[in-house]
């Protein structure tokens, strides 16, 4: 499902009086809380959905694909999803 079909799916779950341009709204609003709260607090939890997180990666060498040389990567902050307990049965 990409955004568009979130989009829609929203729409039909608000009813037919919801317009697309609202539910792309209410869509966009979650991410955007989503983003606010895992750059302020670190970390949203949405019960019985899953969690966001900010997780650290450690500096590390690796491999240039192209030269086959060794490079140092730096270390660095990536957001992860730690999916609830109900929505894991689900799938």
């Amino acid at each position: 499902m990409n955004k568009a079909e979130l989009v829609e799916d929203v729409r039909n779950t608000l009813g037919n009086d919801t317009t697309k341009a609202a539910a792309e709204r209410a869509v966009d609003a979650v991410l955007e809380g989503i983003k606010r709260g895992v750059k302020k607090d670190q970390s949203v939890q949405l019960v019985g959905f899953g969690t966001f997180g900010v997780a650290s990666r450690a500096a590390r060498m690796g491999i240039n694909p192209r030269t086959k040389e060794q490079i140092s990567i730096k270390a660095s902050k990536t957001v992860k999803f730690k999916p609830g307990a109900a929505f894991k049965a689900m799938a």
